[in-house]
């Protein structure tokens, strides 16, 4: 790939982050407000000392203006971005590459969505239907190919396949119970997520995220300018995106048990970082489990396990909260719903904390001496989607 990537050259010095909850009660301003006012008090920065901003959001607004009028920002420049479950990931890749162009010396980035009472489910904005060539199966009847595919081809029963996906799904809520801003906040036992009616293949209730609405924001400057704001930045190693062509949905080869997508994003962003071994060289991973097969799958095209080997793994505990790679520590999707534009820096707000030694007592991760943590979004559907690493690190080299 041709991406030279930016290791090293940017910080983050600021980060907020709202609940991630059904906020019946506040807009899409109210939202950005809080998460805005998060960040600029954690870096000590006024808006006014931000040179240009980035939003994120896939459905609550158009343009720039969508930021600048509820910040009342005068004469700044604000750009929107939308990449589907990429936008905040991707919002604050254009924010760090404009610091790091020399462009600017100070950048915020945004994500937001309130979809909650806007009569939208949340996850399937385009295309709108037309002539009715358009896919017409849901996300979770796409997602839940993956479940007999990757039984078949590994020899993992239907049974076993059932136990993997439920611990997936219980560890995730273990997590969020222990996360103030998380919107489901309670331990689900596993074979209580096994029991559930079954609403897309082998997939229940509990194998989907939810939907939610909220916000998260951060403020980025070069890395040599880091330490004039916080004794705690988080350094960017990597920031890799992959937009595939869709050539998956009509490959018969498309075997759904890999995405091609997010295994060629794995390549560059280690490559960006230096990074060899992620298992070993990775202190926490934020994923994007939309679906607890998906999570499944990113185990392997992430090379956080061999092919054919994170079921075990995952029934092992090695991706629990004490386990040897943490995996959404934070609570994932499954715990915080998923408003698109916002998802992205939700993760990367969990890697503030944790890297930083802020995350709560109760869901920190093992300190164990390794500095550097993982997000990763991805949108769309299986043979057709957008994929979206960060790694970020707490020491510079």
């Amino acid at each position: 790939m041709g991406s030279h990537g930016i290791k090293d050259r940017v910080a983050i010095i600021g980060m907020g982050c709202t609940p991630f909850v059904e906020h019946w009660d506040r807009g899409t301003d109210d939202l950005l407000i809080e998460a805005t006012a998060e960040a600029f008090a954690d870096a000590g920065v006024r808006k006014e000392q931000v040179d240009a901003y980035w939003l994120g959001t896939a459905q609550s607004g158009m343009s720039g203006l969508t930021l600048a009028k509820p910040l009342q920002l005068q004469g700044k420049p604000v750009t929107r971005v939308e990449n589907m479950c990429a936008t905040g990931s991707d919002a604050l890749r254009q924010a760090a590459y404009a610091v790091a162009s020399g462009a600017y010396d100070v950048a915020m980035a945004v994500g937001v969505e309130k979809v909650k009472d806007g009569g939208f489910q949340g996850l399937n904005a385009f295309p709108i239907p037309g002539d009715g060539t358009a896919r017409t199966l849901t996300a979770a009847a796409m997602f839940s190919m993956v479940v007999p595919a990757y039984g078949e081809k590994y020899g993992v029963s239907e049974g076993e396949m059932r136990e993997v996906l439920s611990h997936i799904a219980a560890k995730n809520h273990y997590n969020g119970a222990r996360n103030p801003r998380a919107q489901f906040r309670k331990e689900i036992a596993a074979e209580k997520i096994s029991a559930m009616p079954k609403l897309a293949g082998q997939l229940g209730v509990f194998d989907c995220a939810g939907v939610a609405d909220g916000a998260a924001a951060a403020i980025v400057v070069r890395a040599e300018d880091a330490h004039l704001y916080t004794d705690k930045p988080l350094y960017i190693k990597a920031l890799s995106l992959v937009a595939g062509n869709g050539s998956g949905v009509i490959d018969p080869e498309y075997d759904y048990t890999t995405f091609r997508e997010i295994a060629a994003c794995a390549e560059d962003a280690y490559r960006q970082a230096g990074i060899t071994d992620p298992r070993e060289e990775l202190a926490m991973a934020e994923v994007h489990d939309c679906f607890t097969p998906t999570e499944l799958v990113l185990m392997e095209d992430l090379r956080f396990a061999d092919r054919g080997t994170a079921w075990k793994d995952v029934l092992a505990g090695a991706f629990d909260l004490d386990g040897r790679l943490p995996v959404n520590p934070d609570g994932g999707l499954k715990s915080f719903g998923h408003p698109v534009g916002a998802s992205g820096l939700r993760m990367m707000f969990e890697a503030w904390l944790q890297l930083r030694g802020a995350a709560p007592a109760e869901r920190r991760i093992p300190a164990d001496g390794r500095r550097l943590a993982l997000t990763h979004n991805l949108g769309g559907y299986p043979g057709d989607m957008v994929s979206f690493i960060s790694i970020l690190g707490s020491e510079l080299g």
